[in-house]
């Protein structure tokens, strides 16, 4: 394709055939392609075939892809090309990467870790609401060189005179039309006024709505236009079923998830290393045959392992992306996405190692609640829907070690060793006078020794008092964590029709006078708060203030993420809706912390637009 910087439009279909270059043939660095085959990718996808070399030409792009597709290599290579040519790379940001979730900004952050191995003297930094200020302050006064944040937190960092744009030389916008959705367009617009003008620019969007045209046409120079077209599919011999659980208790449901599913041989995939010898290690001592192969384990030993899980020794593989690549063994039944990859060309190749020649296979993916957007765009990539499934309650599991316990009886009465066995049982009944049921119970509480049969029903949660507190000082009651209400009586909970949650109504800071939409309002708290959308009901924008439905349960890590957060610039000061003025209002047992901080003002560096 043409790198010249000039209106131009190329399309590509995400398959490959031999005439497909590698990461060499697209002159990349030699540092470079040191870290990519340490990543374990092997050629370049299409999105990073087209967009690596205008962008190395020194091109602005505007590219067309899914989330899933390489996109992240393909801006990332370039840019740190660029800053690992220079031999002074100074401490002020010389790239920004903007996206949409702090999800998102962690995940590009931890790529361009993982592409900048072999280039000394390059540090990436991510900046993005809930996390401390403080992290995000130390790491800007060392230097950083690239810089990966959401708007909101990079207008912040702005207005306080942290973040300095003016050595910027290049500028990503990932995910924009999600950027916009959310309500981040004046954001992404003030942000793109205030850089340099000579910097270049690359727009990468799913989709291309009205308002992303007029972004790449306004602040954008002669951009090469890249439009990917995904063709992705995995095997239709494969049932794919995800779950959705919390990163700690990700070790609980998978034990279940072992003990109520048959499965001949298992991978279970997760994102590091040392995960994979901790968790084969937990599952050892569980008592299950598991073993963890990854990168840093020699081919001897790789070998004797993936023997081992083909002759039957062993059941469950515990491995990295990189080090079970090119793994085929026919006994796999299930794969298990213990960490869900981060893009889906990865979860197309984990989920390929079962349902082989022409065998069945299972896909489960765990999914915590805020990996969601990975599971959408799983979902669209692959062109099939998983199905959710619940976590086996502790009813399953008890009824599933019931039929294995009458199944290995069963099993054992073909033994060459029954008669030496039952004899020695014979004799011992007669000489104790023991019931021959109680001494089979005993042999049977004996290899059970120190473990319980039945799995115990978990406690009931108990709320933390920090929690309380803030409950009690907005106005709900300490013991049921349900909200107080005047003398007239409590008022009619609403649902959300969506999800089936208990809704109650917050009063935000930011009103009509603010210039706020919905957008905004639903992308901040969203993006602060680790909230999906479907998270919130009505919204109404008064002149000073605005009312916002929420769940009416909190958790007081969201009610944490979002107290210092900002709309317009102005913080948001989240509290329950107390009602119209008048209205009688519960009675505070102590002074209110006043959380607000003071405006941080810097003189207005943006250029005028032409």
């Amino acid at each position: 394709m043409s790198t010249s910087p000039v209106d131009s439009v190329s399309s590509f279909d995400d398959e490959r055939d031999a005439a497909d270059p590698s990461f060499a043939d697209l002159g990349i660095d030699d540092r470079l392609l040191a870290a990519i085959a340490d990543v374990g990718y092997e050629s370049p996808s299409p999105i990073q075939a087209a967009t690596i070399p205008p962008l190395l030409a020194g091109s602005d792009v505007v590219g067309l892809a899914q989330t899933g597709t390489g996109k992240t290599a393909a801006f990332a290579i370039p840019i740190l090309m660029g800053i690992g040519a220079r031999a002074d790379k100074g401490k002020a940001p010389q790239a920004l990467v903007l996206a949409p979730t702090r999800e998102l900004a962690i995940q590009v952050a931890e790529a361009f870790g993982r592409y900048s191995s072999h280039l000394p003297g390059v540090h990436v930094l991510p900046v993005y609401g809930g996390q401390n200020y403080a992290v995000q302050l130390s790491g800007l006064r060392r230097g950083a060189q690239v810089v990966v944040g959401t708007p909101g937190r990079v207008i912040d960092h702005l207005e306080r005179g942290t973040l300095d744009l003016t050595q910027l030389r290049y500028l990503v916008l990932d995910e924009a039309d999600e950027m916009l959705k959310m309500g981040f367009q004046e954001d992404v617009e003030r942000i793109l006024a205030d850089t340099p003008a000579d910097k270049q620019v690359a727009l990468f969007s799913a989709t291309m709505p009205s308002a992303i045209r007029k972004i790449s046409k306004q602040y954008l120079k002669d951009p090469v236009e890249i439009t990917v077209k995904t063709k992705t599919t995995t095997n239709i011999n494969i049932t794919q079923r995800y779950l959705y659980v919390s990163h700690q208790r990700k070790l609980d449901a998978l034990t279940r998830i072992l003990e109520v599913e048959t499965f001949e041989a298992m991978i279970i995939f997760v994102r590091t290393k040392q995960v994979t010898e901790e968790l084969a290690e937990k599952l050892r001592a569980r008592g299950y045959s598991a073993a963890a192969i990854n990168g840093d384990i020699a081919q001897a030993q790789r070998e004797r392992t993936i023997g081992q899980l083909r002759s039957g020794q062993l059941d469950i593989l515990v491995a990295t992306d990189v080090a079970a690549r090119g793994l085929d063994v026919e006994r796999i039944s299930h794969v298990v996405n213990y960490d869900i990859p981060h893009d889906t060309e990865s979860y197309v190749h984990r989920i390929g190692r079962t349902g082989r020649a022409g065998r069945s296979g299972d896909a489960l993916l765990f999914v915590t609640p805020r990996e969601r957007r990975l599971l959408d765009a799983i979902e669209r990539a692959t062109r099939q829907p998983l199905t959710e499934i619940p976590l086996p309650s502790v009813e399953d599991v008890n009824a599933q070690r019931v039929v294995k316990f009458h199944d290995n009886i069963t099993e054992n009465l073909a033994s060459d060793n029954l008669a030496l066995f039952r004899k020695l049982i014979e004799d011992y009944e007669s000489e104790h006078n023991i019931p021959l049921a109680d001494i089979a119970a005993a042999l049977a509480a004996s290899a059970h020794e120190g473990d319980n049969f039945f799995m115990e029903p978990e406690p009931e949660p108990q709320r933390r008092d920090r929690g309380a507190r803030k409950f009690e000082d907005r106005g709900f009651d300490e013991r049921s964590g349900e909200r107080r209400f005047d003398d007239r009586g409590p008022r009619e909970p609403s649902f959300n029709r969506d999800t089936g949650v208990e809704m109650a109504t917050y009063r935000i800071s930011v009103g009509k006078r603010h210039r706020v939409v919905p957008g905004a309002i639903v992308g901040a708290i969203a993006n602060e708060g680790g909230l999906r959308r479907s998270d919130f009901g009505h919204i109404s924008i008064r002149p000073d203030h605005s009312l916002v439905e929420l769940p009416a349960q909190l958790s007081p890590e969201t009610l944490d993420a979002l107290r210092d957060t900002r709309i317009s610039g102005v913080l948001i000061d989240l509290q329950p809706d107390q009602g119209p003025p008048g209205a009688h209002r519960p009675v505070s047992r102590g002074p209110r912390r006043d959380h607000k901080r003071p405006d941080y003002k810097r003189p207005d560096r943006r250029k005028p637009r032409s």
